[in-house]
């Protein structure tokens, strides 16, 4: 069993507060900002139509893909990553 105890931040004036706030704000926005730009790349990343008949069990029986989206063009734009499942 651990017996590690967690340290309190130091008090400090509000100034001093509002300082370091201010400084982590800053941060915080920053990786908002790269994280939108992540998504947005991801967004442009090219598609790959979807060939291979997809089947599924619907509550009226087996259905395929293209029939589940009423009949249109399949893109797939977030493929997996291929696992090498040999050991």
């Amino acid at each position: 069993m651990s017996t590690r105890t967690v340290d309190n931040p130091k008090v400090v004036s509000r100034d001093e507060w509002l300082a370091a706030r201010k400084k982590l704000l800053a941060k915080e926005k920053q990786l908002t900002r790269e994280r939108d730009a992540i998504a947005a790349e991801r967004r442009q990343l090219p598609w790959v139509k979807v060939e291979k008949n997809y089947v599924f069990d619907s509550t009226s029986g087996k259905k395929a893909l293209a029939d589940l989206v009423g009949g249109k063009s399949l893109f797939r734009f977030n493929l997996p990553r291929r696992r090498n499942t040999a050991t």
